[in-house]
């Protein structure tokens, strides 16, 4: 009955890596619209259950892994370095700043 050789596991797989990421990690991504946060979700499976489907299920956990690699590489050295917490982004104006927004998380005027 319960098998872990099929995609539904693998989606199962990478929805709920995303579901954790969102939950410790959505804070950083308030200031995207929606659609574009679930345009990301919807990519990351897609590529998640398509590096399984071609490559193999080996392949698609070392996609996984070195997207870990890259998550805490961001938010334990790269974003503490700058002065910005990586489990809360505050100072916040600091972290807008880093994203290329103004200090109040709105998108900077380009013309000027």
């Amino acid at each position: 009955m319960w098998r872990t050789d099929t995609r539904w596991f693998d989606v199962s797989v990478a929805t709920t890596v995303l579901m954790l990421g969102h939950l410790y990690f959505g804070r950083f991504e308030e200031h995207r619209p929606r659609w574009r946060r679930l345009l990301k979700s919807v990519l990351v499976v897609a590529i998640v259950v398509g590096a399984s489907t071609w490559a193999g299920r080996v392949w698609m956990f070392a996609l996984l892994g070195l997207m870990a690699v890259g998550v805490l590489i961001i938010h334990a050295w790269w974003l503490p370095r700058r002065g910005v917490n990586g489990w809360t982004a505050e100072p916040r104006d600091r972290y807008y700043v880093l994203m290329g927004l103004d200090p109040t998380g709105k998108p900077r005027d380009r013309a000027g």
